[in-house]
């Protein structure tokens, strides 16, 4: 039988970090203010923004509590603020930018890096030649060579001292495990870049230069803490490939070039690898405060039989869908679904029996299917394009457990974590991350990214080394015979290479390919491994966005205003609004009034609130020509019905708010004369697209992992639209047809753009 779940569509992050602060504000308001429960709002009135009158009146109570007073906080509504009621209509985005607000206070916050600030005073340049005008290509050079030999030996100064002052002496205080804990690796990067700095001063001795040493080493005692000089390691690994491209810039004539591009690219790819850890520990963060909130969430999970209509919160990751249902502030766990036991089909017929049951809001369906006939699942969603996103999401997921390429050069490829950093065998840049950063052969044991699997060659085990399957899971217990060999452990189905195995002996020593770790186990726990098995594809769903921008003018709210008020009601238009951060908004005459709604732009998505977002303006438009503006605004209980089209059109007549999305029509107007230009009738989807900040060529290609993601091939053109996040790794641009996030260093940005 089929469960029936409610699909709301929701980024799990946004929602629900955003949710837990709504509620933490109220529970104070009723644990410090006093204010009782009817007195409050529901969470998702604000955040839907559906109820935004009982938030106004929770936070006038607050402003009346005799804390705020003391304060001298002045309470609301005043007398002077109850003529204002005309405003309810508007977003919160649209009020702020109305009172000229420097930023927008839902955009992305760059945290200060304190480890940065503490790098460049530790490796700080105390005598830096500037740049000056008529110095020649080898004089530049030499000033970055320079920079790099004193900053790595400052660098290795602070490694010693970290040695000397802390390590050394916290060794007769702290157990083995502890010492490891904070000062990991340091010897190794003590002999390392004792070596690298001795090779740096060899070779810019070999070549002839005359650089001195600046040796002002001053003592900074009590000026940084442990905890201080630890981060110096990580920033020192950042800021090679800096270092390195200055020098590349003035080295382009000589013998050495092709190494230091080589070693250029190396370090961009050790920095994004650093940069994916650190996101992704951020991101294991955010999961285990989720996981918080889940009540029973190691319970045993119980297999519904009825058919009956459940509202549930969906939770989609890498291989798995969480499924919970909602328990005061908490949620409750009601299933997990195992994504690579299911495939995904789309409603298969139009049941008219489940249609009786459900309201018309949740109409729009789709399946997961069990791959062996068990009990599936039926998604229903309010909107056509509502199920579209979730089935993209979905196509995802399912594309990044099974790709397309899997099986490609006679590999098995599954998508795998690597416990240590692993070199990808196609392009041998690093798998970036430190949960399923790629994807491992279970035939030959070849590690790949998912855009290099097509590419990887196919490498046979030695003929001398079976391979085995598991049939059961070992975890190191009973340990191996004789003691003190290690164990190896895996899972029952887990595929191992067997190194040693007498046929008479109890314990043979082999390699888990997943791993490539080495041990002992149990000669009954495995058998030989079948040959020829088969994975089945399933090729990824690809979503294509194609806009053209033809946008021709710029039009203030006054202009807007007089030309909409010689229409009916429900005539609208899209216009550019002069030098705003958000760069469009619609006006639209509803009864004696021009009302303006701005279309705000963030994070790859469109949206006139917060509640309904958009891949496109055409998407936003043709969604509003048949619902309401209600939905958002609720003194605007209207449609787009008329787009706007010649000045002298005064009254047009009632048409089919289900007309095509071919036959949508803006005038292009021109703000000097108030007149539309005499352009011939353009289609919506061109009067939006991003501004390109700049132009790239794709250096390698790159498999998105996910709906954010922009995928890449090599030669790819790429429209690059933001910088914002370069720090992390990531740009955000155009390529064929789709907007979003690649990494920086897969592309080579033209000059002189």
């Amino acid at each position: 039988s089929t469960l029936w779940v409610q699909a709301a569509r929701w980024d799990f992050e946004v929602t629900f970090l955003c949710l837990k602060n709504i509620r933490t504000f109220l529970k104070v308001c009723h644990d410090k203010f006093g204010l009782r429960n009817s007195e409050l709002f529901d969470p998702f009135d604000l955040f839907d923004v559906r109820d935004f009158g009982k938030v106004i009146s929770a936070v006038s109570r607050l402003s009346h509590h005799s804390i705020a007073q003391n304060k001298g906080i002045r309470p609301f509504p005043s007398e002077e603020t109850v003529e204002n009621d005309d405003d309810v209509y508007r977003s919160l985005e649209e009020l702020a930018d109305e009172h000229d607000l420097g930023e927008d206070i839902y955009d992305c916050v760059q945290c200060d890096d304190d480890g940065d600030d503490i790098y460049e005073d530790i490796i700080k340049v105390e005598v830096r030649q500037p740049m000056k005008m008529g110095m020649t290509e080898d004089d530049k050079r030499n000033c970055c060579l320079q920079e790099i030999q004193e900053t790595e030996a400052k660098y290795y100064k602070t490694l010693e001292d970290i040695e000397k002052n802390y390590m050394i002496p916290l060794k007769g205080v702290l157990n083995p495990q502890e010492m490891e804990s904070i000062f990991i690796n340091l010897e190794e990067l003590i002999k390392v870049h004792s070596n690298f700095l001795r090779a740096i001063d060899q070779a810019i001795m070999s070549g002839g230069n005359t650089l001195h040493k600046e040796c002002t080493k001053k003592v900074q005692e009590g000026k940084f803490k442990l905890q201080d000089l630890l981060v110096v390691p990580m920033q020192r690994v950042l800021k090679y490939h800096l270092l390195l491209k200055d020098l590349l810039s003035y080295s382009k004539e000589r013998a050495e070039q092709q190494q230091l591009k080589q070693a250029l690219e190396a370090m961009e790819d050790l920095a994004m690898y650093i940069n994916e850890v650190k996101r992704d520990n951020e991101t294991l963060k955010k999961i285990g405060e989720f996981q918080c909130s889940i009540e029973n969430l190691v319970m045993g999970l119980s297999v519904w039989t009825d058919d009956c209509f459940r509202s549930r919160y969906l939770f989609l990751f890498d291989k798995a869908v969480i499924v919970c249902k909602r328990k005061g502030y908490n949620y409750e766990l009601k299933e997990i679904i195992d994504l690579q036991a299911h495939k995904m089909s789309d409603d298969p017929m139009n049941n008219k029996d489940v249609r009786k049951v459900l309201t018309r809001e949740w109409s729009y369906a789709f399946y997961l299917i069990h791959l062996q006939g068990k009990q599936g699942f039926q998604f229903f969603c309010k909107t056509e394009e509502m199920k579209r996103k979730w089935m993209e999401h979905f196509e995802m997921a399912l594309s990044n457990i099974k790709p397309e390429k899997g099986t490609a050069n006679s590999h098995n490829f599954h998508m795998s974590t690597f416990d240590k950093f692993t070199n990808c065998k196609a392009c041998t840049m690093l798998l970036r991350g430190i949960f399923y950063q790629g994807y491992i052969c279970s035939k030959c044991g070849a590690e790949a990214h998912k855009e290099c699997l097509e590419t990887t060659a196919h490498s046979s085990p030695p003929q001398s080394r079976p391979k085995m399957v598991a049939l059961r899971s070992y975890q190191g217990i009973p340990p191996p015979l004789p003691p003190g060999r290690s164990s190896l452990s895996f899972q029952s189905g887990d595929t191992l290479e067997l190194l040693k195995g007498d046929p008479d002996s109890a314990w043979w020593e082999g390699r888990l390919i997943q791993t490539k770790k080495t041990g002992y186990f149990p000669s009954s726990a495995v058998k030989p491994c079948p040959v020829g098995q088969q994975v089945s594809q399933q090729v990824c769903g690809i979503h294509v966005l194609g806009v053209v921008c033809r946008f021709a003018g710029n039009l203030e709210r006054g202009q807007a205003d007089m030309l909409l008020k010689a229409h009916i009601s429900g005539t609208y238009l899209i216009r550019e609004r002069t030098a705003e951060a958000e760069r469009f908004a619609i006006s639209i005459r509803f009864n004696d009034e021009v009302k303006h709604i701005k279309v705000v732009e963030k994070d790859n998505w469109i949206h006139i609130t917060e509640a309904k977002k958009f891949e496109s303006l055409l998407e936003l438009v043709e969604y509003y020509q048949v619902h309401s503006l209600k939905e958002s605004f609720k003194q605007l209980d209207t449609t787009l019905r008329y787009p706007y089209k010649h000045r002298e059109h005064h009254t047009l007549p009632k048409s089919n708010n289900r007309a095509s999305a071919a036959c949508y029509n803006f005038s292009f107007l021109s703000p000097q004369a108030f007149n539309a230009v005499p352009h011939t009738p353009a289609p919506l989807w061109s009067v939006f697209t991003p501004r390109p900040i700049a132009m790239a060529t794709a250096r390698y290609n790159f498999a998105a992992r996910d709906m954010r993601e922009l995928s890449l091939r090599e030669g790819d053109t790429v429209k690059i639209y933001s910088k914002i996040g370069g720090d992390q790794g990531w740009w955000k641009g155009e390529a064929n047809g789709r907007v979003g996030w690649f990494p920086s260093t897969y592309v080579d940005e033209e000059v002189g753009q």
